[in-house]
């Protein structure tokens, strides 16, 4: 099982090592199914960071409509 990433610009990274080794062609086949394994997990935790962002985005944007309807 893989380590988590520290955040979403860490993730991303090595999403693209993997991808680049991938797309090299270089990779044995059980390398390759590890690598794509990892990528397929780091992507999932790529899209969650982005969704909370995306959330947290929303929650601000409301709040900061609210506060210009007080004024």
């Amino acid at each position: 099982m893989t380590k988590t990433p520290k955040n979403f610009e860490t993730a991303l990274a090595e999403l693209e090592v993997l991808v680049a080794q991938m797309e090299n062609g270089q990779l044995p086949l059980e390398h390759s199914l590890a690598a794509y394994k990892q990528g397929t997990e780091l992507l999932k935790f790529c899209q969650a960071a982005l969704q909370d962002a995306e959330q947290r985005v929303r929650v601000l944007t409301a709040q900061n409509t609210l506060q210009k309807l007080d004024q």
